[in-house]
């Protein structure tokens, strides 16, 4: 059973990290609600076998109860996350009309210059104050 769980894990966290990756908001925001599948469930393989309830076994054989508390954590946290990012998807497609995300014309601009082998006027002023700190 625990070898489904962590076979089951290793999926949801491919199929998620695949959906982040994409360009569409509500896929980044399914991918990231699978991830958290994928650590609810890892917490849950990683607690171990199941035990008797803390009151009724014996004492060698009872459940540890951190990995629970854990998942209950992750669960939240997945939630509220979850809900930060539909709320910003619902204001960004509200704003645009459209469900994609666009190119950072900074981060093109970056590209290029990087593409080129051009340094930026920041990169000189740097490597100035480098060369001066290294002559004191």
């Amino acid at each position: 059973m625990n070898g489904t769980l962590v076979v089951l894990t290793g999926l949801l966290v491919a199929v998620g990290v695949f959906l982040v990756l994409q360009r569409e908001l509500t896929r980044i925001v399914l991918g990231i609600g699978m991830l958290g599948h994928a650590a609810v469930l890892a917490l849950l393989v990683a607690g171990g076998r199941r035990g008797e309830p803390p009151f009724a076994g014996e004492a060698d054989r009872v459940a540890d109860p951190l990995p629970q508390a854990f998942a209950l954590t992750a669960i939240v946290i997945t939630f509220a996350f979850l809900v930060l990012l539909l709320a910003l998807a619902a204001r960004s497609h509200d704003l645009t009309g459209v469900d994609e995300v666009e190119d950072d014309p900074e981060d093109a601009r970056m590209a290029e210059v990087a593409r080129a082998g051009l340094e930026t006027e920041s990169d000189r002023e740097q490597a100035d104050l480098r060369s001066e700190l290294k002559r004191r």
